[in-house]
């Protein structure tokens, strides 16, 4: 039986900025549905400390099965973009057990080819394997035919090579369209966004840890997709500290 990426209630789950493409900070705007938008969650949060643009973001965007944040507001669900292994995934996966945590990894097709060990044992372990895209091209970028290759050339490829039917994409570069998010829920996948999220993803520049622990806790709300990447020292050095902060605002992680 092939395995696959369902939420489970009890069980929730260097330069290469480019996995982002620089749109993380980007802000969300009215727009046509071709063109490409740069999601950014904002600065601006309600009186419960979400994002007010990853609201604005599910307001008008769930009707295609995209989120930025989950409807339950007691849960903080963490997720990492796997574009490349940088040493650290083996790490967190080590803390995640330790804290009886399930993570989302949203993987690219040169990960999953690349790192079978470390994606093998994420499933094992009961972590979601969510779809990055085969290449990680922009999406909005691709007429329709190729933007459901990039999807279904990685989700036929893992399923075939892990026995895992993924249901969770995250649109590479941060940046999507309608029309993308459509595709993407044509072919039977919820795309997820995120609410929080800091600058990690410069390998040559990481930041310092108990700064962005500060920040990462203080930011916190229920709801929260937390969106990490697995090639940052300081997430592997602060991700225990982390989910005990996160827990003791009474949090589930």
């Amino acid at each position: 039986m092939k395995k696959t990426g369902k939420f489970r209630k009890s069980r929730l789950v260097s330069s290469m900025a480019g996995l982002l493409c620089g749109a993380m900070l980007a802000g969300n705007m009215q727009v046509s549905a071709g063109t490409a938008i740069g999601y950014g969650q904002g600065t601006q949060v309600n009186a419960e400390n979400i994002p007010l643009g990853a609201l604005d973001f599910d307001a008008q965007y769930q009707k295609y099965d995209a989120y930025a944040t989950t409807p339950d507001r007691e849960r903080i669900i963490i997720t990492f973009d796997q574009g490349y292994e940088n040493g650290y995934t083996a790490q967190i996966l080590d803390t995640l057990a330790e804290k009886h945590v399930t993570a989302i990894f949203f993987l690219t097709g040169d990960y999953a080819k690349k790192e079978t060990e470390l994606v093998n044992r994420m499933i094992q372990e009961g972590h979601m394997i969510g779809n990055h895209g085969m290449t990680h091209a922009s999406l909005p970028t691709l007429d329709e035919s190729h933007a459901k290759e990039e999807l279904m050339s990685l989700h036929e490829y893992v399923l075939e090579n892990y026995d895992y039917e993924m249901q969770y994409f995250r649109c590479p570069c941060g940046e999507y369209s309608e029309q993308a998010l459509k595709t993407a829920q044509s072919l039977g996948y919820k795309t997820l966004f995120w609410s929080g999220a800091h600058v990690d993803w410069l390998t040559d520049k990481q930041p310092d840890p108990a700064q962005s622990l500060e920040k990462l806790v203080s930011s916190a709300h229920g709801g929260e997709i937390l969106l990490l990447h697995s090639v940052s020292a300081t997430n592997a050095e602060i991700l225990g500290d982390l989910i005990d902060a996160l827990r003791e605002q009474n949090y589930q992680v």
